[in-house]
């Protein structure tokens, strides 16, 4: 007897977990495997937060239940954020809430926004679990259009009128994952002015908001002027403070759907532990020097496998945004054959772009996330494979 509901067997596996099984079994058989395909950062969580969390550890008041909102600090810690590095004014009581990490708030947006049969667009390529999230909720999931000599910016005109018409809500990702593209300012402002236009709710994951190289600074949806009426924005703690484990991020904007996403959450969950809020409200207070520091860091990652790439004959512009790069396989290859030669013969894990939509065939992304010892010796192997007729 199968136990799994039709929805959960509709599933397709999550690719990160395929990739974790063939590197496991590659493992067993003894060959050092160098994952860069998963973006998970290898650079230790900044001491001052971690000081903060012992120091909130001790206090026995912060073993209850955490307010459903989340704590009153981190909340205003957020809106203190807003204020100083978008000039944007958040309420912190209707306009902040706070999440189990950003992952968990985007797939429960879904549920709380929209019914079954509904339409969402979704960028193509883009994170997977959008389109799981939309598929879980019932909604039909259409793709919203990036093209690579577009710079990954939506191409709203290609949308047909009857798509824009029945589009209930919309997925923004910038900087990106997968293809680390970055906008300005204008590309939000005709996102808002198109959602208006259709009465589409906006929905943008900023979770590498913060991770910039250069003399680029990403900028935040809600500095455009209206758009609390109709968007949302989620960020997280876990890229720009190395908090993955510790599971917490935000959703700030539309004071109405984050009344509907906290009432999804106060039935299924009971918000995030109250000493790692407080740490989380700490880290957001900062000066952001460490922040600036882990750029640094992946910034001359980049460059390292930025010459790697392009000594095998692989071209890609340098991002100015995220820890990973997206660039088109070798000719003559297939995003999955590439990845899978690479696994099997030189024992690197990347990402297969048509993991990430349609679109995403033909490329793969690359992750800076690993010591940069290691991001050498990968480069060595892909060149080594190059030299043999790879």
């Amino acid at each position: 007897m199968c136990w799994m509901s039709k929805r959960v067997q509709g599933l397709p596996p999550y690719v990160f977990s395929v990739i974790h099984e063939k590197k496991a079994h590659l493992q067993a058989k003894g060959i050092d495997v160098i994952d860069l395909g998963i973006g998970a950062p290898d650079l230790p969580t900044p001491y001052f937060i971690v000081e903060k969390m012992i120091a909130e550890l001790a206090k026995p008041k912060n073993f209850t239940y955490s307010p459903y909102e989340g704590c009153e600090e981190f909340r205003e810690a957020i809106a203190a954020f807003y204020e100083k590095h978008y000039s944007v004014q958040l309420d912190p009581k209707t306009e902040i809430l706070t999440l189990i990490g950003s992952k968990e708030g985007i797939a429960n947006i879904f549920p709380a926004l929209i019914d079954k049969g509904d339409t969402v667009l979704i960028p193509d390529p883009g994170y997977p679990v959008y389109r799981t999230a939309a598929y879980l909720a019932g909604a039909e999931c259409l793709h919203l259009p990036l093209d690579a000599k577009n710079q990954y910016r939506p191409l709203f005109s290609e949308l047909s009128i009857d798509t824009c018409q029945n589009a209930k809500m919309m997925v923004l990702n910038y900087p990106s994952n997968p293809t680390a593209a970055t906008v300005d300012l204008a590309v939000f402002q005709e996102a808002i002015s198109f959602a208006k236009k259709y009465r589409i709710a906006v929905i943008h994951d900023a979770a590498y908001a913060l991770v910039t190289f250069g003399d680029y600074a990403a900028p935040s949806i809600m500095q455009v002027p209206g758009a609390k009426d109709i968007a949302v924005e989620f960020g997280s703690l876990s890229k720009s403070f190395n908090m993955t484990g510790w599971r917490i991020g935000y959703v700030v904007g539309n004071k109405d759907m984050i009344r509907a996403l906290a009432t999804i959450k106060s039935n299924i969950d009971s918000s995030q532990f109250l000493p790692i809020q407080k740490a989380a409200a700490a880290a957001m207070l900062s000066d952001f020097t460490t922040v600036v520091d882990n750029n640094q860091v992946y910034e001359e990652r980049l460059h390292t496998m930025l010459s790697a790439l392009r000594t095998i004959g692989i071209e890609v512009e340098e991002p100015q945004g995220t820890f990973f790069i997206w660039a088109r396989v070798p000719p003559t290859y297939t995003s999955t054959q590439f990845t899978e030669k690479l696994l099997e013969e030189a024992g690197v894990v990347i990402t297969p772009g048509n993991a990430f939509g349609p679109s995403g065939e033909g490329y793969f992304r690359l992750s800076l996330s690993v010591p940069t010892v290691r991001l050498k010796e990968a480069a060595a192997r892909m060149k080594n494979l190059e030299r043999r007729g790879g």
